[in-house]
């Protein structure tokens, strides 16, 4: 069951590469400024940088707590955007 959420941001870049340097030192991750993917024990994290927003996408593994995985990827970004924090995030 993969979950996406389209977060609204001018930002999108500057986060995902803040994020993917964050767990680049726990985690196998692979970005440039556009894409991420970040391999997490819990599924991976793919996100994408769009102009107005960001892509961001979870595929947990079937044994997952999904919430919890949409929690902790939300909460990291609402983070590294203090300033226009909270992120608006419409999981589907």
């Amino acid at each position: 069951m993969t979950v996406t959420a389209t977060v609204p941001t001018t930002n999108a870049s500057r986060y995902l590469q803040q994020l993917s340097k964050h767990w680049s030192h726990k985690f196998d991750v692979t970005f440039d400024a556009d894409k991420s993917v970040i391999a997490f024990p819990m599924g991976a994290l793919r996100m994408e940088a769009q102009a107005d927003a960001l892509i961001v996408t979870l595929d947990p593994t079937p044994e997952a707590d999904v919430e919890r995985f949409k929690q902790v990827v939300a909460d990291h970004l609402d983070r590294f955007a203090f300033k226009e924090a909270p992120l608006a995030f419409d999981w589907k």
